[in-house]
C-alpha cells in the first residue's frame, strides 16, 4: 500500500514537470515616431511587425487552443512601449459592461491585458490592462500575492498610461501606450523583460495566455515568455505632482447637541524617481478623509479587529512593505491611545471640548525600487503629530489641556533579494520612535523562501525579534519554518510556529495575541483542469495542534476538511467540516496572567457556493451550523445571501445579508469579582448585517457609487459564573443591565470623475449613526424594529469635495521651453 502511494505521487511530480512548456520570444521592435493611440491600428509599422499569437486557454478548457484568434504587436521608441491587439470575435457577441477602473472582474465585459516583468526576476511585474469598454485596470504582481479569480495582481497601484478601444467587423481592437515613466526597469544597453498576454472572453469565461500559465504549476510571473532586445531604454526622469484641495461641511451629534464644522485642507503627493530603479513618494500634509467607512463590528473577544486599509496612499505599491508581515499600516494616523481615557472622564462635572479621534501626520513618504541585481530596497517613513484633547469643569469653568498622543515617528526598511527561480531572502526592521518617555519599539524580522529548480517544493521560514522600551522594557522573537510540495495535484506541507510569550509586533504590526507553539500539516488534491463534471475541484484536509509558549501546557487540536467544486455551468459549491474533539483551554478570554478557560468540544459543518456570475442575476449563498458535543441546546449557526442584479451595462446593484447566531457563547462578561477574580457569563450573541453597494457609471472614467451597511449586535445574558482553578465554573449570582444593543450605520457616496489621465475630481457624501445612540434592546428586540429607529436617531453628516490634478514634470518642461 505505502509503495502504492509513493508511485503515485511521483507520477504526478513527474507529470507537473513534464507539462511545463519552453516559453515563447517576441522580438522587441524599435520606432522613430510615436504612435496615435485612437484603435485603429492604421500606422504602417504595426503591419510590419511580427505579432504575438496563439493563445492557450488557462480555464476552463485548459491546454487548449484558443477558441478565437488573438494578435498582438508590441514595438516601442525613447519614451513609451506600445500594444496593439486586435481580438478577433463577433462584435455582437462581445460583453461590453462599463465598470468602475480596476473593478472588471466578475463583471459581464471582455478584457485584455499585457504583463511585464522588467527586471526578469520571475517574481514581480506589473500589468496594464483593458475592457471593451476602454476602462484601464492596472496592478502590480509580486510572489505573496494569491487570487482566487484571475492574476495575483495589487491593484491598489494606479499608473498614468493611455488606452483605445474601436470594434471592427471582425472583432475588436486595444491600443495602449504606456511610458517609461510609470515602469521600473534597470539601465542596461540591451535588456530582456518578462512578457505575457491575456484575454478573457465573458460569454463563455475562456480565460487564455499567450505564454502557457500551467494551473498545477506553483507562481505566476515565472510563466512568463520573453519580450527580447529591447536596446537603448533610458528611463526617464520620473517627476509628477498632484496637488490637491479640499473642501466641505460636517455636522457630528452628540448628547450635547450638534457640532458643525467647515472643512477645508490643500496639499500635494511627490512621486519622483531617485534614479532608473527608484522612486520616491512623498505626501504633504495629507487628508484621509473621503474613504469608505470601516465595518466596525461589537468585538466580544480579547483579540484586536483588523480593518482594511482603505487610504490610497498606503495602498498603493505598497507590496514590499507588507512582505514580511510586520506593518499594518492602520497604525499610522490610529486614534490617539488617550482618546478613550479622555471620552470617559466624561460626567455631569466634565465637559470634553476637544478630543481628536485620528492622529493628524505632517507627512509621510515612501521610498522603493528594485536594481539591476534584483535587490529591492523600501523605505517607509510618517510623522504624526502630537495631538491634544480639552476638557472643562463645568463647576469652575477650569480648563484642562491633555496630551493624548506624542509626536511620533514611524519607520520600516526592508531590503528583499530575489534569488534564482522563485526564491528569495527579505530583511525587514520596523520601528516606532515616541517623542519623550512614552513607548518606543522595534522589530527585526529575516525571512525566506526557497523553491526548488522545478518549483516543486518549498521551503520557507522566518525570524522575528521585537524590543519595547518602556519603564520595564522586554523582548520577545518569533520564528516560522514551513516545509511542503508547492505545485502538481498533490501538495502537502508541514508548519511550525513559535511566537514567545513577550513578543510585540504592535506599535507598526498587528498580531491578536503571542504566547503560541503551533503545528499544523496540511494535505490537498487539486483538479484544477476539466473533467466530465467539472472545470476544477479540490479537497483539502489538515490539523492544527496548540500549546502555550509559557508555561508550555497543552490549549487546542483542530482538524478542518473542504471540498471544493466548479461545475460546467460554472456554478460552484463547497462544503468545510471542522472538529474540535477535546476541551480547549483558553488562556486569552479572561484578559487574567495565568488564568483559562475551558471551551467546549465541537463539530461544524457548513455549505456555501455562488451561480453563475454572467447572468444578470446573481447569487450567493452559505450555510453553518456548530453544535457542542459535552453540552446541548447552545448551537451555533450562520446564514448569509447575496444578490447581484445588473439592471444594464451602466447600472448594478448588489444586496448581502449575513446573520450568525451563538445560543451558548461562554465569555468574558466584562465584569470581575471584589478580589479580581473574572466573571463569565453564558449568552445568546446574535448578529445581523445588511450591506447594499450600488454603481452607475456614466463614461468609462467617470460613475456614481453607493455603499450602505446596518450591523446590528444583539447580546443576551442567560447566566454568569465564577471560573475555578481548572478553568470550569460554577454558579454565581445574576448580574443585570449587561445585555446590548448594537447598532452601526454608516452610508458613502462617490462621484468620481476621471477628467485627465492621472486628474480626479471627487464629491462625497458620508451618513452615519451618532456614536452616542444607544438603543432600548427590549424594546427594539427584532431586526425591522431596531433598524426602523436607527434610522430616526441623530446622524452625522459629511460633504466633501476634492480636487486632484496630475502634473507631469517632463511636459510641464516641454510647454515652457
Amino acid at each position: 500500500m505505502r509503495l502504492t502511494f509513493l508511485i503515485a505521487l511521483l507520477c504526478c511530480s513527474i507529470a507537473a514537470i513534464a507539462g511545463t512548456e519552453p516559453e515563447r520570444d517576441l522580438k522587441a521592435v524599435k520606432i522613430n515616431a510615436p504612435i496615435k493611440i485612437d484603435g485603429l491600428l492604421n500606422e504602417e509599422v504595426w503591419r510590419t511587425v511580427t505579432p504575438a499569437e496563439n493563445f492557450i486557454v488557462n480555464s476552463p478548457n485548459y491546454g487548449a487552443p484558443a477558441s478565437r484568434a488573438t494578435k498582438v504587436y508590441v514595438v516601442y521608441d525613447d519614451a513609451a512601449i506600445y500594444i496593439g491587439a486586435y481580438l478577433y470575435d463577433d462584435p455582437k457577441l462581445v460583453r461590453k459592461q462599463l465598470t468602475p477602473r480596476d473593478g472588471e472582474s466578475r463583471q459581464d465585459v471582455d478584457y485584455f491585458s499585457v504583463f511585464f516583468d522588467t527586471y526578469n526576476d520571475d517574481q514581480n511585474g506589473f500589468q496594464f490592462l483593458v475592457t471593451s469598454r476602454n476602462v484601464q485596470s492596472d496592478g502590480r504582481l509580486s510572489p505573496n500575492l494569491n487570487s482566487q479569480f484571475g492574476p495575483p495582481s495589487d491593484y491598489s497601484w494606479d499608473a498614468v498610461w493611455e488606452s483605445k478601444t474601436t470594434f471592427q467587423k471582425d472583432g475588436w481592437v486595444v491600443e495602449m501606450r504606456i511610458p517609461y515613466f510609470s515602469l521600473r526597469f534597470a539601465q542596461k544597453d540591451v535588456q530582456d523583460w518578462g512578457l505575457n498576454f491575456l484575454r478573457f472572453t465573458r460569454r463563455n469565461n475562456e480565460l487564455t495566455y499567450w505564454n502557457n500559465i500551467n494551473p498545477n504549476q506553483n507562481g505566476f510571473v515565472n510563466q512568463f515568455g520573453r519580450l527580447s532586445g529591447l536596446e537603448g531604454l533610458k528611463p526617464p526622469l520620473r517627476l509628477s505632482f498632484l496637488p490637491y484641495v479640499t473642501t466641505g461641511y460636517r455636522t457630528v451629534p452628540s448628547k450635547t447637541g450638534t457640532k458643525n464644522e467647515v472643512l477645508r485642507n490643500g496639499g500635494m503627493d511627490v512621486k519622483w524617481g531617485l534614479n532608473e530603479s527608484f522612486t520616491l513618494d512623498a505626501t504633504l500634509i495629507p487628508d484621509f478623509g473621503q474613504v469608505i467607512s470601516d465595518n466596525v463590528i461589537n468585538n466580544l473577544s480579547p483579540f484586536e479587529v483588523q480593518f482594511q486599509e482603505n487610504r490610497p496612499f498606503f495602498t498603493e505599491g505598497t507590496e514590499i512593505f507588507n512582505k514580511a508581515g510586520l506593518f499594518y499600516s492602520r497604525r499610522v494616523g490610529a486614534t490617539p491611545r488617550g482618546y478613550f481615557g479622555v471620552q470617559g472622564r466624561q460626567n455631569d462635572s466634565i465637559r470634553v471640548i476637544k478630543n481628536p479621534g485620528i492622529v493628524q501626520l505632517y507627512n509621510a513618504t515612501k521610498f522603493s525600487g528594485r536594481n539591476k541585481k534584483k535587490l529591492a530596497i523600501g523605505v517607509f517613513n510618517a510623522v504624526g503629530a502630537p495631538m491634544y484633547a480639552e476638557i472643562e469643569n463645568t463647576n469652575t469653568k477650569v480648563r484642562e489641556r491633555i496630551l493624548t498622543e506624542p509626536l511620533t515617528n514611524y519607520n520600516l526598511i526592508v531590503f528583499d533579494q530575489a534569488l534564482k527561480g522563485r526564491s528569495s531572502v527579505t530583511l525587514t526592521n520596523a520601528n516606532v520612535t515616541r517623542n519623550g518617555s512614552a513607548r518606543d519599539a522595534n522589530v527585526t524580522g529575516l525571512d525566506f523562501a526557497l523553491f526548488d529548480k522545478n518549483n516543486m517544493y518549498a521551503l520557507r521560514g522566518k525570524l522575528d525579534y521585537s524590543y519595547v522600551k518602556t519603564a520595564a522594557p522586554y523582548s520577545g522573537f518569533k520564528s516560522i519554518i514551513n516545509v511542503g510540495k508547492v505545485s502538481g495535484k498533490i501538495q502537502y506541507s508541514l508548519l511550525s510556529n513559535i511566537e514567545s510569550d513577550r513578543y510585540d509586533p504592535n506599535d507598526l504590526g498587528i498580531l491578536q495575541a503571542p504566547n503560541e507553539v503551533m503545528t499544523m500539516a496540511s494535505f490537498s488534491y487539486n483538479q484544477l483542469t476539466p473533467t466530465a463534471k467539472f472545470n476544477s475541484y479540490s479537497y483539502s484536509f489538515s490539523v492544527r495542534h496548540e500549546m502555550l509558549y509559557k508555561p508550555f501546557v497543552y490549549t487546542n487540536t483542530r482538524f478542518n476538511a473542504r471540498g471544493f467544486w466548479f461545475f460546467k455551468n460554472f456554478w460552484d459549491a463547497s462544503v468545510s467540516l471542522s472538529l474540535q474533539p477535546w476541551w480547549q483551554n483558553d488562556y486569552f478570554d479572561l484578559r487574567t496572567p495565568g488564568r483559562f478557560l475551558k471551551k467546549v468540544p465541537f463539530g461544524f459543518i457548513s455549505v456555501e457556493g455562488s451561480s453563475d456570475s454572467r447572468k444578470r442575476l446573481f447569487g450567493r449563498w452559505g450555510l453553518g451550523f456548530a453544535e457542542s458535543v459535552d453540552i446541548k441546546s447552545d448551537a451555533y449557526y450562520f446564514i448569509r445571501g447575496g444578490v447581484r442584479y445588473r439592471f444594464s451595462d451602466r447600472f448594478s446593484l448588489d444586496v448581502n445579508i449575513n446573520r450568525t447566531a451563538d445560543r451558548g457563547q461562554f465569555g468574558y462578561a466584562f465584569e470581575r469579582e471584589a478580589n479580581g477574580d473574572p466573571i463569565i457569563g453564558r449568552r445568546i450573541n446574535t448578529d445581523f448585517t445588511t450591506l447594499i453597494n450600488g454603481i452607475y457609471n456614466f463614461t468609462p472614467r467617470m460613475n456614481l457609487t453607493l455603499r450602505a451597511r446596518h450591523y446590528w449586535s444583539r447580546v443576551q445574558y442567560q447566566s454568569f459564573f465564577n471560573v475555578k482553578e481548572d478553568g470550569f465554573w460554577t454558579d454565581r449570582p445574576f448580574i443585570n443591565g449587561k445585555d446590548q444593543n448594537f447598532n452601526v450605520w454608516n452610508l458613502d457616496m462617490f462621484y468620481t470623475w476621471d477628467f485627465n489621465y492621472g486628474s480626479r475630481l471627487i464629491i462625497g457624501w458620508k451618513n452615519w449613526l451618532g456614536n452616542d445612540v444607544q438603543l432600548n434592546g427590549v424594546t427594539y428586540n427584532n431586526y425591522a424594529k431596531n433598524f426602523a429607529r436607527v434610522l430616526q436617531e441623530p446622524h452625522g453628516n459629511e460633504l466633501t469635495v476634492r480636487l486632484i490634478w496630475f502634473i507631469d514634470y517632463n511636459k510641464l518642461r516641454r510647454k515652457t521651453i
